[in-house]
């Protein structure tokens, strides 16, 4: 059995905010750092509740009407980055933040 990963940061991305509301803020209570890009950035805002926007790590903005966001090697070495083999001193060299949970959706085409 693996030991439990705490869960310290998300990055939210969704088209659909229904239900949203409730993850938001239980991940606010614990204490995760939020993540997050355009609409929905706007929306957990909208809560109160404090987030940090994607294009403020990348220094790239959103692009093609909003579909390309995260595609961005800041936003997949923190995801990607194995949790048993952090390698710290890269992700602080490329001020990339370890990104533990991840929320999206697809958009409506």
């Amino acid at each position: 059995m693996q030991d439990t990963i705490r869960v310290s940061s998300a990055l939210i991305s969704v088209f659909d905010k229904d239900g949203l509301e409730p993850i938001v803020e239980k991940l606010n209570q614990l204490g995760v750092t939020i993540y997050s890009t355009g609409g929905t950035a706007d929306y957990i805002d909208s809560l109160g509740i404090e987030v940090i926007r994607v294009e403020s790590i990348t220094d790239y903005p959103s692009i093609l009407g909003g579909r390309v966001k995260t595609l961005h090697p800041k936003v997949f070495g923190g995801i990607l980055n194995r949790r048993d083999q952090c390698k710290t001193e890269e992700l602080s060299t490329y001020d990339i933040p370890l990104l533990i949970l991840v929320i999206v959706d697809s958009i409506s085409i």
